[in-house]
This record gives structure tokens, sequence and C-alpha cells, in this order.
């Protein structure tokens, strides 16, 4: 199989919403429909401390305390609770394992909620380099966050493919000249990235 002109070696992908289950439907499920959402677009204080705690600058039990009374909530585990009904999107994850073992270059660029809910081994397992924005201080969209992710796995941007689950993650990437795969189903964004990759993925 012949990948899109020979040119993509690499593959960065987002963590939450592309190798797991839609996030936003733990949300949901955690509070009334579209609440968290609606708050961070909204409210400018409430987005400056999503900016804060995914970057790390704002610890995760300070995060807690101040956006649990914004939903109405009580803040003891709260990440966890809006995280319960999110799980790993095995095929997803298969199609990784399969693109690494093929010898593509393979990096995870993620906007984290707190750090110590990433399975670790399971990075390692999938990755060559790995970009967890609350580990570096940056988180998406700004174009540094893409441009470390090529450099570790070893890649110019132009060589890599990106997939995220939100279009405006996807931009700067492309800005940067990498392929963009807006993930909405498994099936199709492994059909695609079996196109532009030139790789069997299932």
């Amino acid at each position: 199989m012949a990948s899109e002109n020979d040119r993509y070696r690499g593959l960065l992908v987002d963590w939450g919403g592309v190798l797991t289950s839609d996030v936003f439907a733990s949300f949901r499920a955690f509070c009334e429909p579209d609440t968290i959402g609606r708050r961070f677009r909204e409210d400018a204080d409430c987005r400056e401390l999503l900016i804060a705690f995914e970057t790390g600058a704002v610890p995760e039990d300070e995060f807690e305390l101040q956006f649990a009374p914004l939903l109405g909530v009580s803040a003891a585990g709260l990440i966890d609770r809006l995280f319960a009904e999110s799980w790993p999107d095995d095929e997803m994850v298969a199609a990784v394992r399969r693109a690494r073992s093929a010898g593509v270059r393979t990096g995870l660029v993620s906007n984290s909620w707190g750090t110590r809910r990433y399975p670790r081994e399971v990075l390692a397992e999938l990755f060559d380099g790995v970009v967890i924005s609350g580990e570096v201080g940056m988180r998406k969209p700004a174009p540094e966050i893409y441009e470390l992710g090529a450099e570790r796995i070893g890649l110019e941007p132009g060589a890599c493919v990106f997939v995220d689950d939100l279009p405006f993650n996807l931009t700067p990437a492309a800005d940067l000249g990498m392929a963009t795969v807006h993930h909405q189903t498994a099936g199709e964004t492994i059909g695609e990235l079996e196109r532009l990759l030139g790789v069997t993925l299932r």
C-alpha cells in the first residue's frame, strides 16, 4: 500500500476523544447537557481556569475547588467523576499500535486534565514520543506544541499526520504542513490514516 505521495512517516494523535470514547458524552452523563461546554465558551474566567489547569499552572485539587461551584457540585474527586463514562477506544488504540509496528513514528499530543490518569505503560507501548500539556506548560492550539510533538518523534511537521476530535485543534497543525484528520468514528479515521500512511491498520 503506497502512502499519500510517500510523504507522511509520522502519526501524532490526541488522547481524550480519539484514543478514548467521546469525553463530552462523559461530561453530559455527569451534568446537564452542554453545561460544561457552555461554561468554557461563555465564561472568560472559567476558560482562563481551564487554560491554567491544562498547562499545569493550577494543580488538580485547586482546579476542582474552583470549578465545582460553577457546576453546583462537590469538589471531591470531581475530575474522576467527570471522566467516569470515558473508556479506551480499543479499535483506535490497536490502529496506533499497528502503525508503530509498521515503522510509522508515533506520538501523543494531548491537552491534559491532570497528568496522573494517563496509562504510562500503554503510552510507552504505543508512542515514540509523548507531549502532555500539563507537563510541558503549553496546550493546543498553540503551534509550538505540535512542533514539539513532531520533534519528539524525530520528524519535521510536514512529515506528520495529526488526528484530533476538535476541529479548531487541527488548523495550527495544518498551518505547519501536517496532514490532519478530524476524528469522528474509528472506521473513518483508520481508513483515512491507511490512505495517508500507506499501512494496513485493521
